[in-house]
Parts: structure tokens; C-alpha cells; sequence
């Protein structure tokens, strides 16, 4: 039978699917609505099994929050012309709604959500048939906390939620505190929730660096005192490039080879061992400074802390948790 343009619509109304896959569907269910409805759903399922191998590193990331939930959630894709589409950021608002609304503390359950009939997966491989782009649920973050807050950066890219210790924290200290986050990209709220992992990590490298640089700084005062300019001799292609161009003479660039074997072995063999640790330890704290949430300097006021304008704001006010998502590199 002959499909209208009034069934194509009705059609495409319904499931937002493109003009002449509604009219293919239709003319395979002779007009029968809900079979091509049923048809194009599994068309959705078919575009999605063939897009598994493919990468969704664009999307759209947004957060909300309510009273004491907050969540974020990123709906990926493959394309930023999809991830800009209205169409496809309405469906990442609309399963950060559900999400928010039911509380949710998982991804699977969040998934298994109900939304117009159907669960939000079944509602991703509706659009993954619509676009015939991979989708998928990238990340879902939640905090739940006396008060919090959510912070969406333009573009969708980015965007962050804080919880905090105490009930009715105002409108806009949250949200400098959530913008903080998206700034400066904190490693942990404080120095006490830094994994031990990485401060070891830390410590390893500034042994490692500090170690060095005081071995250079003693080589580099033999060269001196030897009249030869440290510069000019801190490799063997520089030592090379400047013998050439006289800067330097053969017996110079010898004699430095041995300053650089003899004085920097003997000082490697005898660092102060405390003082290494006195360094190391000003590395570590200048660590927790910059990685720290609370010992941030604050990004509105350079004179604090975010944990000092915290204090401020509200006596014994301290943020507790804060989930940062993002689709860019930082």
C-alpha cells in the first residue's frame, strides 16, 4: 500500500528517526504505526551492535542537583556536531532528571531506569539509531552530602558537583567552590584523602630531583671556579657544538668531562640526608597546596584559601566530596 506523508510524519513525530527510514518502515509494516515503530527501534539495536568497536570520545556532560544529591552524568558519542545536536543534549538532561529525581547510586541502575515506557538504555539505542553513532553512558557520578552543589562550564564538556558539611550553604559559595573544582582540577577535598599511592610517588620523585639538582649546583660551581662557563658544557653535544665554534678548546671541554665525572660522584656519594628531607618534605607540602582542595589558593581571591573562604562564609563550613567530569584532555 501507498504510505502518505501524514503517516511519515506521524511516524517520524514519534521517533524522531529520518524521513525515509520512517517511510521504509511504514511501507514494510503496510502503515501499521506500531510495527514501524517496533522496526525502527530495532534498527536502533542493529546501527548500535555495528558501532561497538567504535570510539564515543565526544558528548555532552552535564550535572544538577537537589537538596542532598547531586549527580553527573556524561552521555557520549562519537561526533561534537551529534554531541551539540538539541535532540541529544534534551536526552543527557533528561536521564540526568531521572537520575536525580530517583537518587540513583549506580550506573546499572541508572540504566534500568523507566522513562517513557522503556529503560534509559533502550532509550540510547533509540538515538543510536536516529544518529547512527555509538552512544553510551560514559560516566555517572553522585554525592550525597547536607548540602551540595553542581556546576555546568559552557560547552558541555566539563562539569562538576561538591558536597558539603553543613545544611543550607548559600547559592554561590557552592558554586565558587564548584567552579574551583572545574579550574584547578583538585587530586583530593585534603591532604588526608590524597591516596598514599601517589604522595609516594611524589616523594620518589622529588628524592630523585632534589638529589640531582644539588649535584648540578656543586658541579656547576667546580666549572665556575675552573673559569669554564657551565652552559657551555652541560652535554656532550653542547661541549662538541661549542668546541666548533670556539667558545670552548679541547683541553676546556676535557677538563670539564672530568669536573662533571669526579665532582658530581663524590657529591652524589655524600648528600646530607637531612637535608634532602627538608626539601623534599617543602616539595610535598607545595604538592598538597596546589592538589588539595581546601589549601587551593582561591581562584576570586588570591589572599585565600578555598578552605579559608569557606571558613568565612560559614563558621566550620568545609567541603566533604566533589566529582569532576571531563571530555577534554586537561
Amino acid at each position: 500500500m501507498a504510505v502518505t506523508m501524514a503517516e511519515i510524519t506521524k511516524l517520524r513525530n514519534l521517533t524522531s528517526a529520518g524521513l525515509m527510514d520512517c517511510k521504509k518502515a511504514l511501507a514494510e509494516t503496510d502503515g501499521d504505526i506500531e510495527a514501524a515503530v517496533e522496526i525502527l527501534r530495532k534498527k536502533g539495536q542493529a546501527v548500535a551492535a555495528k558501532r561497538e568497536d567504535r570510539q564515543a570520545a565526544e558528548g555532552c556532560v552535564l550535572s544538577k542537583n537537589e537538596g542532598n544529591y547531586a549527580a553527573v552524568v556524561a552521555l557520549n558519542c562519537e561526533t561534537d556536531f551529534v554531541a551539540k545536536n538539541a535532540g541529544f543534549v534534551a536526552l543527557t538532561t533528561k536521564i540526568l532528571d531521572a537520575a536525580v529525581a530517583n537518587k540513583v547510586k549506580s550506573l546499572d541502575d541508572l540504566k534500568a531506569l523507566q522513562l517513557d515506557g522503556r529503560s534509559i538504555a533502550d532509550l540510547i539505542v533509540e538515538e543510536v539509531g536516529k544518529t547512527g553513532e555509538k552512544m553510551e553512558i560514559g560516566a555517572f557520578e553522585y554525592i550525597e552530602a547536607p548540602s551540595t552543589t553542581s556546576y555546568n562550564h559552557q560547552g558541555n564538556k566539563l562539569a562538576t558537583i561538591c558536597g558539603f558539611n553543613l545544611e543550607g550553604v548559600e547559592y554561590q559559595v557552592g558554586r565558587d567552590v564548584a567552579m574551583q573544582v572545574a579550574s584547578m582540577n583538585p587530586v583530593a577535598v585534603d591532604r588526608n584523602a590524597v591516596p598514599e599511592s601517589i604522595i609516594e610517588s611524589e616523594k620518589a620523585v622529588a628524592i630523585e630531583k632534589t638529589k640531582q639538582e644539588q649535584v648540578q649546583k656543586a658541579v656547576n660551581a667546580a666549572l665556575s671556579k675552573a673559569g669554564i662557563n657551565p652552559a657551555h658544557v652541560d652535554s656532550e653535544a653542547h661541549i662538541e657544538s661549542n668546541m666548533s665554534k670556539g667558545w670552548i678548546t679541547p683541553e676546556q671541554a676535557e677538563q670539564a668531562r672530568k669536573i662533571i665525572a669526579e665532582v658530581g660522584a663524590q657529591k652524589a656519594a655524600n648528600l646530607p640526608e637531612q637535608m634532602i628531607e627538608n626539601i623534599v618534605k617543602g616539595r610535598i607540602n607545595k604538592y598538597y597546596k596546589e592538589n588539595c582542595l581546601v589549601e587551593q589558593e582561591f581562584i576570586k581571591d588570591g589572599n585565600l584559601t578555598v578552605g579559608q573562604y569557606l571558613e568565612q562564609s560559614a563558621k566550620g563550613l568545609t567541603c566533604i566530596s566533589f566529582k569532576r567530569v571531563n571530555l577534554n584532555q586537561d
